[in-house]
């Protein structure tokens, strides 16, 4: 039998000192290092700390499962770090003028979409809406998406390589970024309607 949205909260732990908890906050010191490495023209130096920050992503969701350590805060953590490197990555790629700013702005266009749903959710006392496959894949490939068009600033067979793979990554994450946040507002349309008509 599968959990409601409102279930599946419930079974979540309030716990703060927890081990995932614990790598997303590292993950999340890394955002401003790798943010200097991209301006200072350290390529490979930001996208080595992205590795690591992609191993700890990976990480804490795995442990969390494991050692039954879901919680709130890691809920929250997990992907304010995700979206803090993608924003990381994008401001500081269009600093130098590797991507344009009118994509910089469709992309905070999307996040001031969602985040707007936030005080709908919170004068129903919703939980946020479970993770959809769709946002999951769109956030993947973003991550991958930048550090592979920054990558194809190096010159010889690798750059030449990673420069269209890269962006076929960006528009192909892009386009799945805003199907993400449509069929969130329609969850939390729907998460709304359920408690409206409960009452």
């Amino acid at each position: 039998m599968r959990l409601t949205a409102v279930e599946q909260q419930e079974a979540v732990s309030d716990a703060v000192w927890t081990i995932p908890n614990l790598l997303s906050v590292l993950r999340l010191v890394g955002v401003p290092i790798f943010f200097w490495l991209i301006l200072a023209h350290h390529d490979l130096w930001a996208l080595l700390v992205l590795f690591l920050a992609g191993v700890t992503d990976y990480l804490d969701g795995k442990l969390a499962r494991a050692l039954g350590q879901t919680s709130r805060l890691g809920q929250l953590l997990d992907p304010a770090a995700d979206r803090l490197y993608i924003l990381a990555t994008i401001v500081a790629l269009a600093i130098r003028a590797i991507i344009p700013w009118w994509l910089v702005g469709l992309l905070v266009a999307r996040e001031a979409f969602v985040a707007a749903l936030g005080p709908v959710l919170r004068s129903n006392r919703l939980p946020l809406p479970p993770v959809h496959f769709v946002g999951k894949a769109a956030t993947f490939n973003l991550i991958y998406a930048f550090p592979l068009v920054l990558l194809g600033q190096q010159p010889g067979a690798v750059g030449a390589v990673a420069q269209p793979l890269g962006w076929a990554f960006v528009w192909w994450g892009t386009a799945l970024y805003w199907v993400a946040g449509i069929m969130y507002a329609a969850q939390v349309r729907g998460m709304v309607r359920s408690v409206r008509a409960a009452v």
